[in-house]
């Protein structure tokens, strides 16, 4: 959080906790997979200094969790109004910003987003005229809860940096609740010093202009309100377990090649001056393994054929990814070694249903954030744009399935439902487009050919 924020919002009389961001920020830094100073750089016994390797087993976690969230489908009711709402979310990239997002969340917690006006023009009575309605994404170390009641978001505040030439500016919206339930939206501009630039504000209704996502996991994390669970800190001693095992597989291969060894070459005499020739840092690590001659001092030659030890390995790294499975909600074993080959947490959920429950809580707390989305972009439009969309209507939205269920069993049943309700034209609009991966127009239109096809037996 940027300080000429945190100095606003206390000056507004709101006392701001700054825990969260700790955690937030260590878990930014696995999920990002940056050099960690205090595990990843050390010190050999003969003092050099070298790095682990980083796997970034954090932000294959991260997507993996994202894929089962993924949606194929928003539907309004009305052809009309669904299209209008597909419509505002494609112009704000919502489909890209949203997957985006959710590998954030498992990441660090929480993403939210707001409603805004674009190029709209603000008047002093809390009004504004024109602009576009745009949505703004926001991550968890630009998200501050103002309020929280029965961990529900009632007040928050966002914030944002960008550049005009090479000046840093930074923005800061704050939402706000009245006594009379509507809602106020204060803008606050700041120069690269931290220097307030300009500030507008205006009036919105009882709809609430922001959305907050959550890991549907409960925090446990004390003094974190508002925030939710961090999946990547609470993995941390898993993935430094992970980094371990690369760096013992790496050791392995980097001294798996064979080599063939001199007494002279271990004793290291340089024959032109008769003195010691310095140490490589090979000729180092062989005196860990040989000491400081050949195991058979008889041989004037002699092979080392190190031994790299891929079952002892293998079984490190299975025991640590099924920690991490464990440690990052995907349950037991989610990525495991099976016939020499590492099955995914996706492909592990299709074959094995148990943890489709804490996938339906995450997908509910995603159905949540993206009807809190809609609500706000149609009475944004509804109020400033004339129109005169129903607001509560139901969302509904279809999530991708394909990750937690067989592409094969899916057809299977989805063709089996077609022919056993062939009276509803749904299921086999929707079995057309899947099997023949059409969009759904042009399954429309097949089937209506197809209905509109004389049958042969009534003819005769």
């Amino acid at each position: 959080m940027e300080s000429c924020v945190e100095a606003k919002i206390k000056k507004m009389g709101y006392r701001i906790n700054t825990k969260p961001y700790g955690y937030i920020n260590v878990a930014n830094m696995w999920y990002g997979n940056e050099i960690i100073d205090d595990f990843h750089k050390r010190t050999t016994i003969q003092g050099e200094q070298y790095e682990i390797e980083r796997m970034g087993f954090a932000k294959r976690g991260c997507a993996d969790d994202a894929n089962l969230c993924e949606i194929i489908n928003i539907n309004m009711g009305t052809k009309e109004q669904t299209a209008a709402v597909n419509k505002m979310l494609d112009d704000n990239r919502f489909n890209v910003m949203y997957r985006k997002q959710l590998e954030h969340m498992s990441a660090t917690g929480t993403v939210a987003a707001y409603i805004r006006l674009e190029d709209a023009i603000y008047l002093d009575n809390g009004k504004a005229t024109g602009g576009k309605i745009r949505i703004t994404y926001c991550y968890a170390e630009s998200y501050t809860p103002l309020l929280v009641e029965n961990d529900d978001v009632i007040e928050a505040c966002f914030s944002a940096n960008d550049y005009q030439g090479d000046k840093k500016r930074t923005t800061m919206v704050m939402f706000t609740r009245g006594e009379d339930g509507n809602y106020r939206a204060d803008t606050f501009v700041f120069d690269e010093n931290g220097e307030e630039l300009s500030s507008y504000w205006i009036i919105l209704g009882d709809v609430k202009p922001f959305a907050v996502m959550r890991v549907a996991e409960v925090n446990n994390i004390r003094y974190m309100d508002g925030f939710g669970y961090p999946k990547v800190y609470g993995a941390i001693p898993t993935l430094k377990k992970i980094d371990l095992c690369n760096m013992i597989l790496s050791t392995d291969l980097e001294k798996g090649e064979k080599l063939v060894l001199t007494n002279e070459a271990i004793v290291g005499i340089d024959p032109e001056t008769g003195k010691m020739r310095p140490k490589s840092s090979l000729l180092k690590k062989l005196f860990v393994f040989l000491g400081e001659k050949l195991p058979n001092a008889n041989s004037i030659i002699q092979e080392y054929n190190p031994q790299i030890r891929v079952d002892e390995i293998t079984k490190s790294f299975e025991l640590c990814l099924s920690l991490f499975s464990m440690t990052f909600g995907f349950g037991s074993k989610k990525y495991t070694f099976e016939n020499g080959q590492i099955k995914t947490a996706t492909e592990y959920i299709g074959e094995r249903q148990d943890a489709m429950q804490e996938l339906n809580k995450q997908r509910k707390e995603a159905v949540d954030y993206i009807t809190g989305i809609i609500r706000a972009v149609l009475w944004f439009s509804n109020t400033f744009l004339e129109t005169s969309y129903d607001i509560d209507k139901e969302v509904c939205i279809d999530f991708d399935d394909s990750y937690v269920e067989d592409k094969t069993t899916q057809m299977s049943n989805m063709r089996a439902d077609a022919m056993s309700f062939s009276e509803i034209p749904e299921f086999m609009i929707r079995y057309l487009m899947m099997s023949l991966n059409i969009e759904r127009d042009e399954a429309e239109k097949i089937l209506d050919s197809a209905q509109e096809e004389p049958d042969p037996e009534e003819e005769d």
